[in-house]
């Protein structure tokens, strides 16, 4: 493993502790795939810093454990989202 590999994997564990951020987020942050950064993060980090990596296997196992909150708050942040554009496009416009 490169010097370029190590940092990077600790780049991504103390961004992802520091915001509490999901693999997803993580990986839009820094421009590389979802892949790259849940690999990264439970096999490389824990063999570089074992202390940063029970970290990250912390959060990443209670973004686990509320992935599925997540999802359904989306899902109804899409409903109220369409059901605001239909109810606007249904208003007559003052003119």
């Amino acid at each position: 493993m490169t010097d370029e590999e190590r940092q990077r994997a600790i780049a991504l564990g103390e961004y992802t502790v520091e915001h509490r951020t999901t693999v997803r987020a993580t990986a839009k942050h820094f421009g590389i795939s979802k892949s790259t950064v849940h690999k990264e993060l439970t096999e490389r980090l824990p063999g570089i810093s074992p202390m940063l990596g029970k970290q990250v296997r912390a959060l990443l196992e209670l973004n686990k454990k509320e992935r599925h909150i997540r999802g359904g708050l989306a899902t109804k942040h899409k409903y109220e989202q369409s059901r605001r554009a239909a109810n606007q496009s249904r208003t007559p416009s003052k003119g």
